[in-house]
């Protein structure tokens, strides 16, 4: 089973490059964030036509999480995280898929810091370890996956020395998702490659792409049922040298069956 994630930055002004990168890769779930759009504007026909099942939490202009499912069922157990019942963001929503638990997320990015934005970022990373300690203790196999606007390590950031003060790589969000893991979850990505240097996302500016200047902000973090059958992980980089693509590139991970 092959698991996705993909910040598109758009949904409907990237929909070309969505649908090339699901035609190409056909993973079985694909976990969006980023949408930019409505619930109304949401391109459910174009992904059905290429075989997959959808469920969204839009927002116009900002925010907006989906999880599809490549032809099976989809079945959406959560919209929005618990903790805040005046939080407006369309950040989080969650699913079974094949007996699997997937809560795809869009954390916030808390710039500038300090401040309020980093405030909310903080108090949104809680609340999310709070609905993570549940789900991990229900005993069910969970991913929960998506951009997490945080680079947990120097090694996941180009030239971290640039990056002390930015919302993304100071010492409190570090902090955050260093306590979500020691839950007992496992970080895809690091426990198959612990010392390689992988990035998932590169700015537009001053050509980062091409320079590889980029940071690790999309992670995969996996209840121990499935970190078990991880057989293997990786980065679409290619996506993110196509013509008006992301500035993110695909992730996935990939699964044994039981």
């Amino acid at each position: 089973m092959k698991i996705a994630t993909y910040n598109v930055n758009g949904v409907n002004g990237r929909l070309p490059v969505l649908l090339r990168w699901l035609q190409e890769t056909a993973p079985d779930v694909a976990c969006l964030q980023e949408l930019k759009a409505p619930d109304e504007k949401f391109p459910e026909q174009a992904l059905k036509d290429l075989g997959y099942n959808a469920i969204w939490h839009g927002q116009k202009s900002w925010n907006g999480v989906a999880i599809l499912a490549r032809n099976t069922d989809i079945r959406e157990v959560r919209r929005g995280l618990p903790g805040d019942p005046d939080d407006t963001h369309s950040r989080y929503i969650e699913a079974e898929v094949n007996g699997i638990i997937i809560g795809c997320l869009y954390l916030p990015n808390g710039n500038p810091a300090p401040g309020p934005k980093f405030d909310y970022k903080l108090h949104w990373f809680e609340r999310l370890t709070a609905h993570a300690a549940e789900l991990y203790a229900s005993g069910k196999p969970v991913v929960l996956t998506g951009d997490y606007n945080v680079m947990p390590t120097e090694l996941d950031v180009y030239k971290p020395e640039r990056w002390v003060e930015d919302a993304l790589f100071r010492p409190e969000t570090r902090a955050a998702f260093k306590n979500l893991v020691a839950q007992g979850w496992t970080d895809a990505i690091r426990k198959l490659y612990p010392d390689e240097t992988i990035y998932t996302f590169w700015d537009y500016f001053r050509n980062a792409y091409g320079r590889d200047a980029g940071l690790r902000i999309d992670h995969f973090l996996l209840s121990p049922h499935l970190d078990s059958r991880l057989i293997s992980a990786g980065v679409d980089r290619n996506v993110r040298g196509w013509e008006k693509t992301s500035d993110h590139g695909p992730v996935w991970i990939e699964l044994a069956d039981k």
